[in-house]
């Protein structure tokens, strides 16, 4: 606990720093991060977002995402960059930010989402491998305080699904809210407890480094699927949302469903980057 409330209060200190030079810095945002700052690339400068007060970057390097009945390990990293914006507290990006979209390995492919055993067949082994891949789906909250409020929608990718096979929209994400501390689920499922990262600073650049944190929720709920089109032949499509949905456990319920997020991050003011 005290460790935390001594990061806010260097996080504050470094914000308000940072709205002190604002008005300096504004007028003379740059198209590229200074030298020692690549990294930031996807936080908006002051140029692009005057409201821009610190730069973000996240890398999500482990854990799991588990709807329903299905359970994907994070094994590719993730990477979230962006900024925050000093009036509203959200998280804001640019064309080179937001969340990177990796590849994460679904166990048991597509014939384990489907339940079509016949897919072996007709697609042949070496296309029944199904991919998740997280997205944004709408504005995330500032990532400056927990809970971390992170809307998401999930994307199914395999050539039996169609293009636009998801779980959650923009319109109906998956609202996650992340934190390091302990969570209050509703049942079937237990209060669960992160784990605060160790931090450091690297003096030369203002960085502030935060190493193996990791986020949990296990209070979200998930909706069905939508857009999952099996075209057999190549020109019969067929909706496969109800064999998705069954086979999958979804919808699933507040308290049926977990995330760990394993994490480095770091942080510094945008006047500092631009």
């Amino acid at each position: 606990m005290h460790q935390s409330l001594r990061l806010r209060s260097l996080i504050a200190t470094m914000v308000a720093a940072c709205l002190a030079l604002a008005v300096m810095a504004s007028t003379a945002g740059a198209a590229e991060p200074k030298a020692g700052y690549g990294q930031f690339a996807g936080c908006p400068s002051q140029a692009e977002n005057p409201n821009s007060g610190f730069c973000i970057r996240a890398v999500i390097k482990g854990g799991h995402f588990q709807m329903g009945s299905k359970d994907v390990p994070i094994k590719n990293p993730m990477t979230l960059s962006g900024g925050v914006d000093v009036n509203t507290g959200n998280f804001i990006y640019n064309s080179k930010g937001g969340l990177t979209p990796v590849k994460q390995k679904v166990p048991g492919g597509v014939i384990g989402l489907t339940g079509l055993t016949w897919l072996a067949e007709f697609l042949g082994s070496e296309a029944l491998t199904l991919y998740a891949v997280t997205e944004l789906a709408g504005t995330p909250g500032n990532p400056l305080e927990e809970p971390f409020a992170l809307p998401v929608k999930v994307h199914l990718i395999n050539s039996a699904l169609g293009n636009n096979c998801y779980v959650g929209s923009s319109s109906s994400p998956i609202k996650l809210n992340l934190t390091t501390k302990t969570t209050s689920p509703p049942p079937p499922n237990v209060p669960i407890t992160g784990v605060e990262p160790e931090q450091s600073i690297d003096e030369a650049h203002g960085i502030l480094h935060f190493s193996n944190g990791e986020y949990v929720d296990n209070a979200f709920s998930a909706p069905g699927a939508s857009g999952c089109v099996l075209t057999l032949f190549g020109f019969i499509p067929i909706s496969i949302n109800g064999l998705v949905n069954s086979q999958s456990g979804l919808p699933a319920a507040a308290g049926t469903n977990e995330t760990r997020q394993v994490f480095d991050s770091e942080g510094v003011p945008t006047f500092l980057v631009y």
